[in-house]
């Protein structure tokens, strides 16, 4: 089946030949979606730079991924890897100047995380002031810190305790009554104590009074 639309002639396969799963670059895209949204969920792929290479190939981004040949997908992943090979301009990728080969490149998928990481380490590696914000968990593009990016404990005063139904006797409630009983055994316990401590002083021999004569003789 042959469709003619503006920017040229698209081929279409038959409704037999039609796939319910296209894997593009590593993911699984349903064949239902239209190809450009299904091209632009690959990570790396925004929809401005899946447009350009459907464009480029003379594929409609407005027919489904099912319909998409074992060519026409061969070609859109080259194009995604190389985007060279296609002639889309430099300003179009996503890391120019790679800072170990540095050439122009365009990284989709896994790559991404990837050479993230690897900045990052390198980063901390240099001690840089970069780094020491990566490693401290801190905001490095300058901005708010006093209001935002906050992490780890809640943030505000914690309500303790637990809600009892309607009724319910509190747990603290039975604490002073057993407190009133118990102080007047623990008092009648401390009297004979007391009392105990006290008889040895009556017991011992104090210093006989000397008589008002002898004074006064003296």
């Amino acid at each position: 089946m042959v469709f003619i639309g503006e920017k040229g002639v698209f081929q279409y396969l038959s409704a037999q030949e039609f796939r319910h799963i296209v894997r593009i670059a590593g993911k699984d895209i349903p064949g239902t979606k239209k190809t450009i949204i299904g091209i632009s969920q690959v990570k790396g792929m925004g929809y401005s730079f899946a447009k350009s290479i459907l464009d480029i190939l003379k594929i409609n981004p407005n027919s489904n991924v099912g319909f998409l040949t074992e060519s026409q997908v061969e070609e859109i992943e080259k194009a995604m890897r190389n985007p060279a090979s296609v002639n889309i301009p430099s300003w179009f990728l996503n890391r120019r100047k790679d800072i170990d080969s540095g050439s122009d490149l365009h990284l989709i998928t896994s790559d991404i995380d990837f050479n993230v990481r690897n900045d990052i380490e390198r980063e901390k590696g240099m001690n840089s002031w970069r780094g020491f914000r990566h490693t401290y968990g801190l905001k490095v593009r300058g901005q708010r810190t006093r209001t935002t990016g906050r992490k780890g404990g809640a943030v505000g005063v914690r309500k303790g305790g637990k809600v009892l139904p309607a009724g319910a006797p509190a747990e603290g409630a039975a604490a002073p009554a057993a407190t009133a009983a118990a102080a007047p055994a623990a008092t009648a316990a401390a009297a004979p104590a007391a009392k105990g401590a006290a008889a040895p002083a009556k017991d011992s021999k104090a210093s006989p009074a000397k008589p008002a004569a002898e004074k006064k003789a003296k």
